[in-house]
């Protein structure tokens, strides 16, 4: 069983997520408290497996619950919970950049406590599961024999980079912030990125970064032109591609279906920037849950580009980097803190450094 700590200082949201939590029989509420200063003496006492936690309670808030946390604790899950607004985005940057794992936001606009059950179990339980599974050790032999049905992969084009398309889901805010502010400010090719979030919080997300970031960071618009050292953050709610219109290249949003259960989706990303650039893109997949960015990567890889992935051990969640590693997609599977230098290094074809842990399985 998971045992789980709720903690929110209204007792309607407590009620809320302890009946979505106890509608599945693999979790427990074991607590619950009004503010984070009773959080912090519950965890130390009860040792929950993982923490929901208000963003904006009185007493002891939610960023700075986190932060007190992180000081003795700091492998706890902590899912935060915060309201669709741009205070309630701010602050979940906040808490995430403070070491909180993910986050879920509250019903808003929903007809009934019935709706209200089902979108925060939607969003709450799937996250719940993948913040505390415990996988057994990955064992891979020294030379990968082939898998069957694993793709067979044309050799990585020698074509100049011309893009870099990042996907990113679970842990992604800070794995992003990680990547982007330590890419050069020269860097000659745009930066188009997907990052599972809702509308509002992607542009906090782009504007927190640009600040310390030497590239040009902002969320995209529709039909801006696609430049050099700039970064595109796909928007909440809008899927992102790249096109070329009368020789330029262009940034194209719509709401079309979700793919993934995602939008914006990192295989509509990707497959959009192997239709434009073939072998000429760099793919990237950081932390994240679930498999959106696969069926991209496949498509990345069946025209001759490279894929890059995040590594198992500075994943949050070993979801999207693992199933496109796992695939035989990824060229190199590197931590967190290697990859700006490799993505550096492949645009500028200086050569990347080592990779932590090559998977090919051509």
């Amino acid at each position: 069983m998971i045992s789980v700590l709720v903690v929110d200082d209204s007792t309607v949201i407590r009620r809320l997520v302890t009946d979505v939590l106890s509608s599945d029989p693999g979790i427990r509420v074991i607590g619950t408290a009004p503010n984070g200063k009773i959080a912090l003496e519950k965890i130390q006492r009860l040792q929950p497996d993982l923490v929901t936690l208000d963003v904006e309670m009185p007493v002891l808030d939610g960023v700075s619950t986190v932060r007190e946390l992180r000081k003795t604790n700091p492998k706890l899950p902590v899912i935060m919970f915060s309201t669709l607004t741009s205070v309630g985005a701010d602050a979940t940057l906040a808490a995430l950049a403070a070491g909180a794992s993910d986050y879920v936001t509250k019903p808003a606009n929903v007809g009934s406590f019935a709706e209200s059950l089902a979108s925060v179990r939607e969003q709450l339980i799937p996250r719940i599961h993948a913040l505390t599974a415990r996988p057994l050790p990955r064992m891979r032999p020294a030379k990968p024999a082939p898998r069957r049905g694993a793709p067979t992969r044309p050799e990585a084009s020698t074509e100049a980079i011309q893009a870099v398309v990042i996907a990113a889901s679970t842990g992604g805010p800070e794995a992003l912030r990680t990547v982007l502010t330590c890419l050069p400010g020269s860097l000659p090719v745009p930066v188009l990125v997907v990052q599972h979030m809702p509308p509002v919080f992607t542009d906090m997300l782009a504007k927190r970064i640009d600040v310390t970031s030497q590239l040009r960071v902002a969320e995209a618009k529709n039909n801006e032109p696609v430049l050099p050292g700039r970064v595109y953050i796909a928007p909440g709610d809008h899927h992102l591609e790249v096109v070329r219109v009368g020789g330029q290249l262009r940034t194209k949003l719509h709401d079309g279906p979700k793919e993934n259960h995602c939008r914006p989706a990192a295989d509509v990303l990707f497959r959009s920037a192997a239709k434009i650039f073939g072998g000429a893109v760099l793919g990237v997949v950081l932390t994240g849950m679930g498999q959106d960015g696969k069926r991209g990567s496949e498509a990345l890889a069946a025209g001759g580009a490279r894929v890059i992935v995040q590594d198992e051990q500075t994943s949050v969640v070993w979801g999207m980097p693992g199933v496109v590693a796992d695939a035989g997609l990824a060229d190199a599977v590197l931590p967190i803190g290697e990859m700006a230098n490799n993505i550096t290094a492949l645009v500028t074809r200086r050569g990347a450094a080592p990779a932590a842990e090559v998977s090919t399985w051509n």
